[in-house]
């Protein structure tokens, strides 16, 4: 296998995908790491970590270091963990390391992207450039975001949901909420617990919402036999739940999503606006992918709306196909400068 030299990578607060230069999507892995409580040495990374979500005994830490998008105090295990990504996606290569362009959660701040990007020089990467979230989500989606009039992209991630209008190759309004996979994870967990008192982890939660879950009424309702933690009792407990009760629990965030969009197209310029209610809402981001949920904002707002080709690679792509033809997109990248050179 001939070795690849330029990368994107989507940095997620859920998942890290890796884009090789001609090659797509070459690595997936859940942006989880596992670290013994007492040394804080790393166990796991990824996968293996994930696993261990809600299993793991008390002397071993599971976490998401980006959950919520700010790396903070995490900055280091951020670090390791995208080093480790990078090194199993392309090996570890001394000389001509690969160019590298990324894109961040947008909460973190410049100090934190330069800690990031730092650890990405020990993997042997020259150089590596950001791309802001909504334009890679944009570009992986192939939308014409370079032309005068208005596009609109809404990403939705495990913790954060970027909001969009582009124009002319620029965000014009950029909003980020912190809704996203999480927010209906979360909200599933909290309805079984006030509703039959079973307390259930994010593993299960994350399954019901796969499996049955739809933010739209089902035709023909589905059901799915769980186990959890009876608060009652203490015991284990098995409880058939439904794809109604899914839809009832899921309302509060989609309701609360739906509010911001229409609030970003609020303060959209009258133009632009005209321009999306004519070309419609493109959605992109593992979120995306809820039963249901671009027809229920399409009705809410009455304008059309689509899901993006493979929308959890979007970003991932946009980040590739920026390297790949650098001398028409370099532009989009953060601070680029017009003496950028093309990549060879």
């Amino acid at each position: 296998m001939s070795r690849i030299t330029d990368l994107g990578i989507d940095l997620g607060t859920s998942n890290v995908l890796i884009y090789g230069r001609n090659r797509g999507i070459i690595f997936k892995a859940p942006a989880v790491i596992a670290l013994n409580r007492d040394t804080n040495a790393v166990i796991a990374i990824g996968e293996d970590a994930h696993k261990m979500l809600g299993r793991a005994p008390g002397s071993i830490i599971v976490k998401r270091p980006l959950k919520g998008g700010i790396a903070g105090k995490n900055l280091a295990l951020v670090g390791a963990m995208l080093l480790h990504f990078v090194i199993e996606a392309n090996g570890k290569h001394i000389f001509q390391g690969p160019r590298v362009i990324m894109s961040v959660p947008p909460a973190l701040n410049e100090t934190e992207r330069r800690a990031i990007t730092a650890s990405l020089f020990e993997s042997g990467a020259r150089r590596t450039q950001i791309i802001s979230r909504p334009i890679a989500a944009a570009l992986g989606a192939d939308l014409p975001i370079g032309e005068t009039y208005g596009e609109m992209i809404v990403d939705i991630g495990g913790s954060i949901t970027d909001i969009a209008v582009i124009s002319m190759g620029a965000c014009v309004i950029n909003e980020s909420l912190p809704i996203g996979g999480d927010s209906f994870d979360e909200a599933i967990i909290r309805y079984v617990r006030r509703k039959h008192n079973l307390l259930i982890g994010e593993i299960t939660a994350e399954e019901i919402k796969t499996r049955i879950g739809s933010v739209m009424p089902r035709r023909d309702p589905l059901y799915l036999d769980i186990t959890g933690r009876d608060l009652l009792s203490g015991l284990p407990k098995t409880l058939r739940i439904t794809s109604d009760e899914v839809l009832e629990a899921l309302d509060d965030p989609l309701q609360e999503l739906i509010e911001v969009i229409h609030s970003v197209l609020e303060r959209t310029p009258a133009e632009l606006a005209a321009d999306i209610f004519d070309t419609g809402i493109v959605f992109s981001g593992g979120g995306a992918l809820l039963e249901g949920l671009s027809d229920a904002v399409s009705i809410a707002l009455k304008i059309n709306c689509r899901i993006a080709d493979s929308p959890q690679e979007c970003i991932a792509r946009g980040c590739g196909l920026t390297m790949e033809k650098f001398n028409e997109y370099s532009r989009y990248l953060v601070s680029s400068r017009k003496k950028n050179r093309g990549v060879q």
